[in-house]
């Protein structure tokens, strides 16, 4: 518990440096492009054109799912890009900032905030797009739209979490580093972000979605745009039902107890290894 306040006090001392380096981890992404920051959100919008075009019209891949496709679709590749950017790039922050550490003795626990924070402002602005698209298809406000602020506040919690977690042991290990990034490829085409893991039928692949935060998140937020019904709630497909919250509940408390933990022991050695 004095390791977890630690990291919780140090993330409260140093925020307004946090948010200038968030900031400044998107400038150096943008820099020397004409379009300057609209490619942080040009990108993925080509991406998610891409997909719906393969899945759509190419192996019209919609025929089985409730219209509109589209939103469907974006309901899980949204929340996917600020995950695939948290696994892939938050799992070297530390290597990434690494003059941070042996320069400017700046704390470990708020490193991977940096990362997260600069992710989260690329996510927030691609929401309002997710938004303006869900109501320009004649979809009218309701309740269940607050799960999708709630949702990100807490994917925002545990990746940061994680990201702590695996950039630990990535300081300490580049081929800890690899291993976590050649898993986000993988984890796209299992999590459910493009087909609907209700149709499959098999009984212990459901189970082990249920432990898939990825499938979580995607899941919450076609709960909220789409199925229309509440997190704890199982919705007309068996996505998930309420043992999805506990699910995922104990996958975050064991993530945050490995982040600790590695914290505690690791914290020292990481400048050295830096």
């Amino acid at each position: 518990m004095r390791t977890f306040l630690t990291i919780l006090k140090d993330n409260w001392e140093w925020r307004r440096q946090i948010g200038r380096l968030a900031i400044f981890d998107l400038v150096k992404k943008t820099r020397g492009t004409a379009l300057s920051w609209a490619w942080l959100w040009i990108q993925p919008l080509i991406f998610i054109g891409v997909f719906w075009f393969a899945l759509k019209v190419g192996i019209r891949a919609d025929k089985d799912m409730p219209s509109p496709y589209f939103l469907w679709l974006m309901g899980g590749l949204i929340p996917w890009f600020f995950m695939r950017d948290m696994i892939g790039g938050g799992s070297d922050i530390l290597r990434r900032y690494s003059y941070l550490v042996t320069k400017i003795k700046f704390p470990l626990g708020g490193i991977p905030t940096i990362h997260a924070f600069s992710s989260l402002i690329i996510h927030l602005g691609l929401v309002v797009v997710l938004f303006a698209i869900y109501f320009l298809f004649g979809k009218t406000f309701d309740l269940y739209l607050l799960q999708i602020p709630l949702a990100i506040i807490l994917m925002l919690a545990f990746f940061t979490v994680f990201s702590l977690m695996t950039s630990l042991l990535s300081a300490l290990s580049k081929d800890f580093a690899n291993l976590v990034k050649s898993f986000v490829t993988p984890l796209f085409w299992l999590s459910g972000i493009i087909f609907d893991l209700s149709k499959v039928d098999i009984p212990w692949v459901q189970t082990i979605m249920l432990f898939n935060p990825i499938a979580f998140f995607a899941t919450v937020f076609r709960k909220a745009l789409y199925y229309k019904t509440w997190a704890w709630e199982a919705p007309w497909t068996k996505d998930f039902s309420p043992e999805g919250l506990i699910c995922f509940g104990i996958v975050f408390l064991l993530t945050l107890l490995g982040a600790v933990f590695l914290y505690r022991r690791l914290s020292r050695e990481v400048p050295d290894a830096l």
